[in-house]
């Protein structure tokens, strides 16, 4: 996967040629992952459990395949591979995003609920793996991005099945990383914060009594939010992925980027101060 010296030193971003696949693709992180991949050259096929029927103007536009896919399911899975493999002839890049939320206290949260989390957050990311490295390696390597969360880098007292869940995928991240390494296959993680314009950001505004506050709190447990008076947004989140799975990460593997704001760093002081 990786070009010469000379080609990546001119284009490293430039993912002309390349094939990729973005799970959890058609909305939020992973609709901004897909758009921007295309953008770069890549042809991409997105799997979204809640996958449009009906003509999506940008993924036209810029050739993106939308399938069914619930990662959950391994048939589903090896369908969204296949798919891609058949059409472009090989695969390079897979971006695993799909995920879900899981508040609530354990002694609250049912076994259907944690089921549920555990098998998109992390058995997902299995799934894609399993079913991709094959390709990949018959490529010559590739790159795996797994959306993971600043919870899976500290634990979090409200959350802790969603924190459990991303704190698997992030060990899964390293071990994948060190076991494919000689295959050519990097494997890394961004870890986002409060991220806006996300199906689980707007169910978290949707269930709090004052989604102004609510918005507002979120913006406040990031010092760099809180300077900036806004939340991540999902290009960022998607610009990090690109440059991941791009030449100009050629020797980056088993690293989890933090996106969050700092809000993983520690407890921020009271206050922040911008001098302009």
């Amino acid at each position: 996967m990786t070009r010469s010296s000379g080609q990546a030193a001119t284009a490293p971003l430039e993912l002309a040629g390349r094939v990729a696949i973005v799970t959890g693709g058609g909305s939020g992180i992973g609709r901004a992952t897909a758009l921007l991949l295309a953008e770069r050259g890549a042809r991409v096929f997105v799997g979204d459990i809640h996958a449009r029927v009906d003509d999506d103007g940008q993924f036209a536009r810029l050739g993106i395949t939308q399938l069914p896919c619930d990662v959950r399911r391994a048939a589903d899975v090896a369908r969204l591979i296949d798919t891609a493999v058949e059409a472009a002839g090989r695969l390079h890049i897979v971006v695993s995003n799909a995920g879900v939320n899981c508040p609530g206290q354990v002694p609250d949260v049912s076994e259907a609920a944690w089921d549920e989390c555990l098998d998109t957050n992390l058995k997902g990311a299995f799934l894609c793996a399993k079913f991709a490295i094959p390709h990949l390696r018959q490529a010559g390597g590739g790159a795996i991005v797994h959306t993971a969360s600043n919870a899976g880098l500290l634990p979090r007292a409200h959350d802790p099945v969603y924190s459990t869940s991303k704190g698997a995928l992030v060990a899964f991240t390293r071990a994948l990383a060190l076991a494919h390494a000689g295959d050519r296959i990097r494997v890394n993680a961004v870890c986002p914060g409060p991220v806006t314009d996300t199906g689980m950001m707007a169910a978290d505004l949707a269930s709090a009594e004052d989604a102004q506050a609510a918005a507002a709190q979120f913006i406040q447990a990031s010092p760099l939010a809180r300077a900036w008076g806004r939340m991540i947004t999902p290009a960022e989140v998607a610009a990090a992925i690109a440059y991941l799975v791009s030449d100009a990460a050629a020797m980056v593997t088993g690293t989890l980027l933090a996106i969050d704001g700092g809000k993983s760093l520690g407890v921020p002081p009271a206050s922040t101060r911008c001098d302009n």
